[in-house]
C-alpha cells in the first residue's frame, strides 16, 4: 500500500517527477479525456511493468531498451485498436497523443527502474500506484482549467457510445471566464500555478 500511495503522492509522475508533461498540457481540456488518457497509461504500465518484471532474468543488459520499447509498444497498439474499435470518438479526441505512451518517460523508466529489479508483486503495486498518480494529476488539471476557461465539467460526452447517455455539468457562462486556459498557454500556467502551491506545502512543512 505504501508502494501505490508513494506513487500518488510523494512521487507523483506530474506534478512531483514532471514527467508525461506533454499529454498533461495537450489532453486536458476537459476532464473526461484527462481521465480517459491516464487510464490509458495506467493499464499499459500495468501490463508492461507485470512483462518485464517476469522476462527480467532473460533479457541480455545490451537490448533491454528495444525490448522493452517493443513491449511497451505492443500494449500501447492493443489499447489503441480497442479505443478505436469501441469508442471511435475518444480515439480521435486523443489522436496522436495515444501512440506516445511508447516513449512516454514514466513508463519506459519504471520498466528500467523498478520492474527490470524487482519482483513481479513490487513492480504491480508501482504501476498502480504511478498509473493513479498520473491520472490524478491529469484529471486535477483538466478540473481546473475546463470550470474556469469553459464553465464546465465533462465527465461523460465521447464515451456516451459506450454509456448511451452524456453527462456534462455547466457551472459558469463561458462569455463570463477567461477561455485562455483551455490553449496550450492556460495549460502551462495551471500547471505552474499548481507546482508552486505544492512547493509552497512543502516548505511549509519544513518550517515546522
Amino acid at each position: 500500500m505504501k508502494t501505490i500511495i508513494n506513487g500518488i503522492f510523494k512521487e507523483n509522475p506530474v506534478l512531483i517527477l514532471l514527467l508525461g508533461l506533454c499529454s498533461a498540457l495537450a489532453v486536458t481540456t476537459t476532464l473526461e479525456s484527462a481521465y480517459i488518457m491516464g487510464f490509458c497509461v495506467l493499464v499499459v504500465l500495468i501490463a508492461s511493468e507485470f512483462l518485464v518484471s517476469m522476462i527480467k532474468k532473460i533479457v541480455p543488459d545490451n537490448v533491454k531498451i528495444p525490448t522493452y520499447i517493443l513491449i511497451i509498444g505492443t500494449f500501447v497498439t492493443i489499447v489503441e485498436i480497442l479505443l478505436s474499435k469501441f469508442v471511435p470518438n475518444v480515439y480521435e479526441v486523443l489522436n496522436i497523443y495515444l501512440p506516445l505512451i511508447i516513449v512516454n518517460c514514466i513508463v519506459l523508466g519504471r520498466c528500467l527502474n523498478i520492474a527490470s529489479k524487482k519482483s513481479i508483486g513490487y513492480s504491480l503495486l508501482d504501476a498502480i500506484g504511478m498509473g493513479l498518480g498520473y491520472t490524478l494529476a491529469l484529471s486535477m488539471i483538466a478540473f481546473i482549467r475546463e470550470l474556469f476557461g469553459s464553465g464546465t465539467i465533462t465527465l461523460i460526452d465521447n464515451l456516451s457510445t459506450l454509456t448511451k447517455s452524456k453527462f456534462i455539468i455547466e457551472v459558469f457562462d463561458k462569455s463570463y471566464l477567461p477561455n485562455f486556459l483551455v490553449s496550450p498557454s492556460g495549460a502551462f500556467l495551471v500547471v505552474g500555478f499548481l507546482l508552486a502551491f505544492i512547493n509552497f506545502v512543502k516548505e511549509k512543512k519544513v518550517h515546522k
